[in-house]
């Protein structure tokens, strides 16, 4: 899909509606922007994990992984589920999941077919 072209841009109400989405995606960007952050979401795209299921696969202290996820919970990025003591996350849209798609179609896909 092509971007718009500023010319196509006919109200003020528009305009704003473009600053407006701008602003949203500039703070997603912002948390994806934080290499644990990223990748909590790439391993939350595979599907709902506990907290101790991240720690585990990161090999971080429980401290550290709570807190990239209490950024990511903060910019809506992940929601949560609680099942007794234990709090499961996962994607909070399907817009999270296009972004990470674009993204590791861009910097992982290729690393993966020249290993082949």
């Amino acid at each position: 899909m092509p971007l718009p072209k500023l010319k196509d841009i006919e109200t003020s109400a528009e305009l704003e509606q473009m600053i407006e989405k701008a602003r949203e995606a500039s703070e997603m960007l912002k948390a994806l922007s934080h290499e644990s952050r990223l990748l909590l979401l790439c391993i939350l795209a595979e599907g709902e994990k506990s907290v101790t299921e991240l720690e585990q696969f990161l090999g971080e202290k429980q401290s550290t992984v709570s807190q990239q996820l209490a950024r990511l919970r903060l910019d809506r990025l992940v929601t949560t589920r609680r099942d007794g003591k234990t709090i499961y996350y996962s994607l909070a849209s399907e817009d999270v999941r296009k972004i990470l798609t674009a993204i590791y179609d861009v910097y992982c896909e290729p690393v993966r077919k020249r290993k082949r």
